[in-house]
């Protein structure tokens, strides 16, 4: 059995507590919006200005994107760099990092 290989890509993010980005991700024209509300960060995602995700809470490590049938291909979450808690917008971009993750074609 071949064992899967990924290509991973950081999204940059910066600590505030309400942003949007516009990045391509694995070729998507993507919307990210990032908000903190209370102690938790949400997110909502579309992709060609069609929405794919609304309000979906961010925890450490946890798919932001687990649908397939949404058609965006590749994973979204976040990473806590320094151990394993849940993103808070007071270390985005440093210890708290957004990961797109998407599978590399064997050749």
């Amino acid at each position: 059995m071949q064992q899967q290989t990924f290509q991973l890509y950081v999204a940059p993010i910066a600590a505030t507590p309400a942003q949007t980005l516009r990045v391509s991700l694995g070729g998507q024209n993507c919307r990210i919006d990032l908000f903190q509300k209370g102690e938790n960060v949400f997110m909502n995602l579309f992709l060609n200005d069609a929405p794919i995700v609304l309000g979906r809470l961010c925890v450490d490590r946890v798919t932001l994107t687990p649908e397939q049938y949404t058609g965006f291909g590749g994973d979204l979450f976040f990473k806590d760099t320094l151990g394993a808690s849940d993103p808070d917008y007071t270390g985005f971009g440093g210890r708290f990092i957004l990961c797109y993750q998407q599978p590399v074609a064997a050749s």
